[in-house]
């Protein structure tokens, strides 16, 4: 094999680097999104090996024209079967990647300004089917109160509906980010890109959660530990999305056999979505709950009016299981795929 070039090096190195280092610390905390820029990576990269035959020393900038990522978006609809939404979030995080090559090398900016020209495609628009206020009440009656774990899963469900905050963001709260003792109790949330914004919370979730901090951290709570924290790391360890949509199943099945609008198979996300939807309902802005939601862009919000959350969701929905481990860095070797060049998963077939 020929020796890579100085360009491809470069290239490797930044992709491992945004997987590994910038997208956990600066755009993302969420297991689940992380992943989404992972496999978008991986099927840009297994792309250009498999379809394109470009090997590690033929990697270059050019590799990310408009050309062939407009070629790959086809490829994925074609080959792959991807839906029109799932390849807008893939084309979305590539965008991510090539804007931060381009904020790291200056000669390669004009990638990132080249793909924000790549038309979306067209997706499907349906009125949204959420869960009814109803549907949410009988959800929050199930759990039992005379039981600890019961009385954290009502906190939980209380501030994750009353905040519409995302579920990593819930997680990642800190005792210092409740202010319940002040004339408007709000909570601060931290959201992607660090960016804060105040949710206030009316005082039945106040009850609640006062309940809820006795409970689980006693009468003077360390303003450094997490709200809700994980039985087996303590209260230094966050709570896993994995543990709370397994109680959240539980508690949805329970809810189901009383009110049928209650899914069967329960997500986090659907209780910030039935949140956005009554706000909808109650005559809230679009813009007001663009920024409680905490989107960067209004025409996310949009979405919330306009498709249905099965569709919202299948993104994620499709991403194939990955390996948790950690990747190596294997660009600095130069030798093999072109994946493992670039630190990245190979492309399943």
């Amino acid at each position: 094999m020929k020796k890579a070039t100085n360009e491809s090096i470069i290239i490797a190195r930044h992709i491992n680097a945004f997987l590994n280092e910038y997208v956990p610390s600066q755009k993302t905390h969420s297991s689940h999104t992380l992943k989404s820029y992972q496999y978008a990576l991986t099927l840009y990269i297994g792309f250009l090996e498999k379809e394109k035959g470009i090997s590690p020393e033929r990697l270059r900038g050019v590799c990310f024209s408009k050309i062939t990522i407009e070629a790959w978006l086809q490829w994925l609809m074609e080959q792959r079967g991807c839906s029109p939404e799932t390849c807008n979030n893939r084309l979305a995080s590539l965008r991510a990647f090539l804007k931060y090559l381009g904020s790291r090398e200056i000669s390669l900016l004009h990638l990132s300004e080249d793909a924000t020209r790549i038309s979306r495609k067209r997706e499907a628009r349906k009125k949204v089917k959420g869960m009814s206020k109803e549907a949410v009440k009988v959800l929050l009656s199930t759990p039992d109160l005379s039981t600890k774990t019961g009385k954290r899963d009502l906190a939980l469900m209380i501030i994750i509906y009353s905040t519409a905050a995302r579920m990593d963001e819930i997680l990642s709260l800190k005792i210092k980010q409740l202010h319940l003792d002040v004339d408007k109790p709000n909570i601060t949330i931290v959201g992607k890109g660090n960016k804060i914004r105040t949710m206030y919370i009316l005082p039945k979730a106040v009850a609640h959660l006062k309940k809820y901090l006795k409970e689980f951290h006693g009468d003077i709570p360390n303003p450094e530990v997490y709200v809700f924290y994980s039985r087996n790391e303590g209260s230094h360890g966050k709570m896993s999305q994995t543990a709370v949509n397994k109680q959240l199943k539980k508690h949805a099945r329970s809810a189901h056999e009383k009110c049928v609008e209650v899914p069967f198979d329960l997500h986090a996300h659907q209780l910030r979505h039935a949140k956005a939807t009554h706000w909808l309902e109650d005559g809230m802005n679009i813009v007001q709950i663009s920024f409680l939601l905490g989107h960067e862009q209004l025409q996310t919000t949009m979405m919330y009016m306009d498709i249905t959350l099965e569709q919202e969701l299948k993104a994620l929905a499709t991403l194939e299981d990955e390996n948790e481990k950690k990747i190596s860095k294997k660009w600095k070797k130069a030798k093999g795929k072109l994946a493992e060049f670039c630190g990245i998963k190979p492309m399943k077939q």
